[in-house]
């Protein structure tokens, strides 16, 4: 079984020229996967907002079986990933540096456990993880494409992967958006900051655990070495890494924060226009 692994992964090793931020190849992938998206969002969330009780049932179920999908490709994308960087690119050397616990892959987690989430008692927590969902998942997907250089590999299946994944975020969260499963009340903002905390909790844990076998930084919060972000990088080489890992996760929810509002315009008043 191992062999057949190694001759895929070899087989689909691919070379490409490394692409360039900005490039056509860049601008021309983005436009077209965000397009793919929003489309892909609006046609998902069409009859969604039936207001009978036994349809609503029935849409919500729908709901969790989509997002459920959609963390389940994820998941296997990350282990085809994994599995690539170990054999391929890393020589049978684990690289703790793509460890998958950033920011963007939260939502796959949160996507996974949805199913088990069904029960009254959960209510409220179901709520927190669409939208977180939409908040932060579309934070996060926005955000790397328009600083992609994260993306971009020598290689045909890691940089569409890369791309896919942040496309397959933008879908998410504006599907829990468009929905209406996402919160839309400023309050509900509030309410996901815990989850916020938890994951940059298990974060630092992974990069303080690790930091003995590899680099790596989860959240780009680790505690020994400057934020790899741009411009949150130079604001650490000025005020130090744990100031500037505090300045970054500030920055962090206050983009979130946007993002829960722009989705509230949208759901309050731009949802018949879709």
């Amino acid at each position: 079984m191992e062999h057949i692994i190694i001759q895929l992964l070899q087989a689909t090793a691919w070379p490409m020229e490394t692409p360039v931020p900005y490039s056509p190849f860049h601008i021309c992938l983005m436009l077209s996967g965000i397009s793919a998206a929003v489309l892909g969002a609006r046609a998902a969330t069409r009859n969604s907002r039936n207001s009978r009780a036994e349809e609503k049932r029935k849409t919500a179920a729908f709901s969790d079986s989509l997002l459920f999908l959609c963390g389940l490709l994820l998941a296997l994308s990350e282990v085809y990933k994994q599995l690539f960087l170990y054999e391929i690119v890393d020589g049978g050397r684990y690289d703790w540096w793509y460890f998958p616990f950033q920011l963007c892959s939260v939502p796959m987690y949160l996507c996974l456990i949805l199913p088990f989430l069904s029960s009254p008692r959960c209510r409220s927590f179901r709520l927190a993880v669409y939208t977180f969902l939409q908040d932060f998942g579309l934070l996060g997907g926005v955000m790397a494409l328009l600083e992609p250089s994260g993306l971009m590999h020598p290689y045909w299946t890691l940089t569409l992967h890369g791309f896919l994944w942040h496309f397959m975020l933008i879908f998410v969260g504006l599907y829990c958006a468009l929905s209406g499963r996402a919160g839309t009340k400023i309050r509900d903002f509030f309410r996901i900051i815990p989850l916020f905390f938890i994951c940059c909790a298990i974060a630092t844990a992974v990069n303080v655990a690790s930091h003995p076998y590899g680099n790596a930084d989860m959240f780009y919060i680790s505690p020994y070495y400057p934020n790899g972000q741009i411009v949150f990088h130079q604001i650490a080489l000025e005020i130090g890494v744990t100031a500037g890992n505090l300045v970054y996760l500030t920055g962090v929810l206050a983009g979130g924060f946007l993002v829960h509002l722009l989705c509230r315009q949208l759901c309050l008043h731009g949802r018949d226009s879709w």
